[in-house]
């Protein structure tokens, strides 16, 4: 799916994150250069504490980088104010976590049109109602997410994240929260949605059958790329 000729969507460069500890200054990252084509699925692996959520909220602008820069869509992050990096990832980026993040006292259509409806779309209520039967989720969207499994919530937030058509998809440890053949179906709705709407997926996971269904995958050691490799799933 990838295009390397393409200009990239996201591009870091020589990124590196210090936090204060109690030993003194922390290093997260070091040094992390890299980009992603259009419509490229990209995976990001690690052991814990290697830095890959860390990574991850660098490349949406929720967090700045103490050295280095991120481009999203062009757009350098550092040049901007919180409020502007909001305003980029608004038009720009969904997301989706592994704990799912629904608005409990809202539906599941409720809760897909919110962004929609944030964005003012008028047509909020048609657009989440086609991508939740997309979902397999047509007979479950007035309810709660009380009333849904873990497996019905996260698809719930994937299409939450899709219904806007992001450029780019931002998706930490998406299946962490689910039971094997729940995950499977989770991952075969995020790749099935990507393909369709040919949107660009920044996936963090420790699954290593999930990464494997990405273009290329990113191993980060203490803070450091060790490795970014074709898996040749794209090819």
């Amino acid at each position: 799916m990838n295009n390397p000729a393409a200009d990239p969507v996201i591009r870091a460069d020589g990124l590196g994150k210090i936090v204060p500890s109690p030993a003194g200054p922390l290093a997260i990252l070091a040094d992390v250069s890299f980009t992603i084509a259009p419509a490229e699925a990209f995976a990001i692996v690690g052991v814990s504490g290697s830095g890959k959520s860390t990574l991850l909220g660098l490349l949406a602008g929720l967090d700045l980088p103490s050295s280095g820069r991120v481009q999203l869509d062009g757009i350098d992050l550092g040049t901007l104010d919180e409020d502007g990096r909001a305003r980029v990832r608004a038009g720009t980026v969904g997301f989706v976590f592994q704990s799912f993040h629904l608005l409990a006292n809202l539906t599941a259509l409720e809760n897909v049109m919110l962004p929609l409806e944030l964005a003012g779309r008028s047509d909020a209520r048609a657009l989440a109602t086609e991508i939740l039967e997309r979902a397999g989720l047509g007979a479950r969207q007035a309810h709660y997410p009380r009333q849904l499994s873990g497996g019905e919530q996260q698809r719930v937030a994937i299409a939450r994240a899709f219904a806007p058509r992001p450029r780019v998809l931002l998706a930490d440890e998406p299946t962490g929260n689910l039971d094997r053949g729940t995950a499977v179906r989770i991952v075969d709705l995020l790749f099935a949605l990507r393909a369709e709407l040919g949107t660009t997926l920044v996936l963090v996971t420790h699954d290593e059958r999930l990464a494997g269904r990405c273009d290329r995958v990113l191993v980060l050691e203490a803070g450091r790329i060790a490795s970014l490799d074709a898996t040749g799933a794209g090819s």
